[in-house]
């Protein structure tokens, strides 16, 4: 009778950990085919230090750099429109006196250009430039089969950040 309970409670547990499909792949590769799609982030891994520091240094704190998120927080990739809705966690080096109440990386783009690849593994790498922003941006997005994602962002005025989240269809 144990070794009967063992298997069942074994056979339950590698069941579990199999890897979470967000989106079925007909429809991933139908959004990424169109190039129209959201990001939805879930974890932010900031860059700097002294944010990881302050981070630690809290009651509770996991000892990790990686911030939980809560849903809102992405952003929407359409053919005319790539609007942007971020955290920002890290150091800006200049900052304008009228963005006080712009803390995280906030913008709507008409004029960006859009760059896709694709590994030898499935994944689909995308990069996405805006030209109409006051800071240089680089969104570097990878994609995986399952429709998880991985985003990594670089500018001229802030230090990098990444965010891992998943990939949904527009709404």
């Amino acid at each position: 009778m144990k070794s009967f309970i063992l298997i069942i409670s074994f056979a339950l547990m590698t069941a579990s950990c199999g890897s979470q499909v967000y989106l079925d792949p007909a429809t991933l590769g139908s959004v990424v085919e169109k190039k129209e799609f959201d990001f939805n982030a879930t974890k932010a891994f900031p860059t700097n230090y002294d944010v990881i520091n302050v981070m630690n240094s809290m009651p509770n704190s996991t000892g990790t750099r990686i911030l939980n998120l809560d849903p809102g927080y992405g952003f929407n990739l359409k053919k005319d429109l790539f609007s942007v809705a971020l955290p920002y966690f890290g150091r800006a080096f200049t900052v304008n006196p009228g963005d006080a109440n712009n803390g995280g990386i906030r913008f709507e783009s008409k004029e960006f250009s859009i760059k896709q690849s694709t590994s030898k593994k499935g994944k689909t790498l995308f990069v996405i430039t805006p030209r109409d922003q006051r800071e240089n941006y680089v969104f570097n997005l990878e994609i995986l089969k399952n429709g998880s994602a991985f985003l990594s962002i670089n500018s001229n005025n802030r230090q990098p950040i990444s965010f891992d989240g998943n990939i949904s269809s527009p709404k």
